[in-house]
């Protein structure tokens, strides 16, 4: 059974090269291009991992992904921030979350083995 990924990204490029790679792995794929909306979508088909961008609309990546864990339902979902513009005040912020980041731009011949490890 394909493994689904949640993807959390305001980029209309991005989501697709990433839906593009994720499919072409075998994934099977869920978007979305806001915090909120990944929170409803999270608790409804409850997937096996989330890529989560960390500036969206609405909501951070960063609240998005405290409020999963604190919700028994979404809490053991893997989560994966994947984000561009990083200072080193928001890397201290992302590792005291204990979630991983890929930084954009990503590498599109490694990304697919990255996600898999996880």
């Amino acid at each position: 059974m394909a493994k689904t990924v949640l993807i959390v990204e305001d980029s209309e490029l991005n989501m697709k090269l990433f839906n593009d790679l994720l499919e072409a792995n075998g994934y099977q794929v869920i978007q979305t291009r806001d915090g909120l909306s990944a929170l409803d979508l999270a608790r409804k088909h409850r997937p096996d991992l989330i890529l989560m961008d960390i500036q969206l609309p609405g909501m951070s990546g960063l609240e998005a992904r405290k409020i999963l864990s604190e919700n028994p339902k979404t809490a053991g979902i893997k989560l994966i921030f994947v984000t561009a513009s990083v200072t080193t005040k928001e890397k201290e912020i992302i590792l005291a979350t204990g979630s991983p980041m890929i930084e954009k731009p990503i590498n599109t011949r490694t990304f697919a083995e990255e996600i898999r490890k996880f």
